[in-house]
């Protein structure tokens, strides 16, 4: 059988981007994986800040204070 000069070229491509198809397959799994994990942490936390806002003392709107107050002892 007589092999092609121009078919060793082309697998050799065609290998080549089956190979980075594959790598950014699985990077893209990886990243769906991350995305999940952390819509999961964000659920809970915002569950939690819920909580949280329940179990504050009295249900008066946010209290007036002044940016001064907040300034560190050093200013």
């Amino acid at each position: 059988m007589h092999e092609d000069p121009t078919e060793s070229p082309l697998l050799a491509r065609l290998t080549e981007l089956e190979i980075k198809a594959s790598f950014a397959e699985d990077t893209l799994d990886r990243l769906n994986d991350v995305i999940v994990r952390q819509q999961a942490q964000i659920d809970a936390l915002v569950r939690e800040v819920a909580q949280l806002r329940a179990q504050s003392p009295g249900d008066e709107g946010p209290a007036l204070r002044s940016l001064r107050d907040e300034l560190p002892p050093h200013y």
